[in-house]
């Protein structure tokens, strides 16, 4: 009897072990954010709650690890929770982001897998679907992948072969395979859609936020070897920079009453209508910054001032029409600034630009209006 116990006792062990020992490891401890990033988002955006990570939706943005990933296996659950029965509920799972958004959305560069409930398009001549809420996977905002097979509009949309995702308040299991450039998605225990040459190949994952509430619980990841990709199939990495903007209302900058009749914050995009005086066509942030490097987008005619000063400021959106990207690094009493990755400091030209004589070491920065105009995406990190 005491070998039988013994040999079943060594079998129970062995069979744990071997369950430990499957290679996953967990994507979320269950009881705080931590190896995450909130990228975009109002401190509510994301929160924790009975071992499952929930987003309300607002503002759009995402959420992302703290570690870049390259080949993986990827499991979690998904479930939506509409407001009202038959509402769209929109999320997203990024495989091989970047850690702000791209220039003028709320999301980044990358691979979505869809996550979506209560939504799908149909081609009008061929009633084929074009998008489900059934596991697409496409890319966005500037990175590239093929489908596995054609799209009926020839987008560079995966749709899955069957449907077979559950409907609102109901959880789904999605696992995500990503190796060599190739994602493969399983919805409830079976592969329905896939991606192949995708670039960029290698950055990080991300949870996104998309107007309606979603949860998420058991994430967890198996990491595979790599395949060594190029510089140019990799996402830039993390430099520290925070952003300024909670995307619902216009806590850490200076506004009063006059400057909320012009300013209005939506979802992420500060908007200013063109029709204040000198005093409220200006925000000023309520924190003072020495050396720092800000990263901004604008529409035509928006401005940045620095370090307290009406005098020290440069053009943020340069285009004539959409949104420009600028970066402002200042250091010292000297500045540079980039326009959508070029240097323009010098009239437009390369070089480095000094601050006016007696300028403040430190001070706040403000966005200013000089006609109506949008601004989204403003982060910046200190400088050493």
């Amino acid at each position: 009897m005491t070998r039988i116990v013994a040999s079943v006792i060594f079998l129970l062990v062995a069979s744990i072990s071997y369950a430990q020992d499957d290679g996953f490891k967990p994507l979320f401890n269950g009881k705080d954010l931590t190896g995450w990033h909130n990228v975009n988002g109002a401190p509510s955006t994301w929160f924790v709650k009975d071992n499952t990570i929930i987003t309300t939706g607002k503002p759009t943005g995402y959420l992302r690890t703290d570690k870049h990933y390259e080949n993986f296996i990827a499991e979690f659950d998904w479930m939506h929770v509409p407001t009202k029965k038959g509402a769209v509920g929109n999320s997203g799972f990024f495989v091989w982001a970047d850690p702000i958004p791209a220039m003028g959305t709320g999301y980044t560069r990358g691979i979505e897998v869809q996550v979506l409930v209560n939504l799908e398009w149909t081609e009008k001549k061929s009633g084929k679907s074009t998008a489900t809420s059934h596991g697409d996977l496409f890319s966005i905002h500037g990175a590239t992948c093929e489908p596995d097979r054609p799209h009926p509009l020839g987008w560079k949309r995966s749709i899955p072969i069957e449907n077979r995702a559950k409907g609102e308040n109901e959880w789904n299991h999605y696992r995500v395979e990503a190796n060599d450039g190739v994602i493969k998605l399983a919805v409830n225990g079976k592969f329905v859609s896939s991606v192949s040459k995708c670039n960029p190949r290698k950055g990080y994952l991300a949870l996104e936020a998309e107007g309606s509430e979603c949860r998420f619980k058991n994430l967890k990841i198996k990491e595979l070897p790599s395949t060594n990709p190029s510089p140019k199939e990799v996402c830039d990495v993390d430099t520290g920079l925070t952003s300024m903007f909670t995307g619902l209302d216009f806590d850490g900058w200076k506004v009063d009453d006059a400057k909320k009749k012009h300013w209005k914050m939506n979802d992420g995009i500060l908007s200013y209508d063109g029709k204040g005086n000198d005093k409220t066509s200006l925000l000023w942030s309520e924190k003072s910054y020495g050396d720092f490097e800000l990263v901004c987008d604008a529409t035509p005619g928006g401005v940045i001032y620095m370090r307290g000063s009406r005098v020290t400021g440069i053009m943020a959106g340069r285009t004539d029409k959409g949104w420009s990207r600028a970066v402002l690094q200042v250091k010292g009493n000297t500045y540079r600034i980039f326009i959508n990755g070029k240097d323009v400091t010098d009239l437009g030209r390369p070089g480095i630009g000094k601050l006016e004589e007696g300028a403040a070491a430190t001070g706040p920065v403000a966005l200013v209006g000089e006609r109506a105009v949008q601004f989204r995406n403003v982060f910046i990190r200190g400088l050493k």
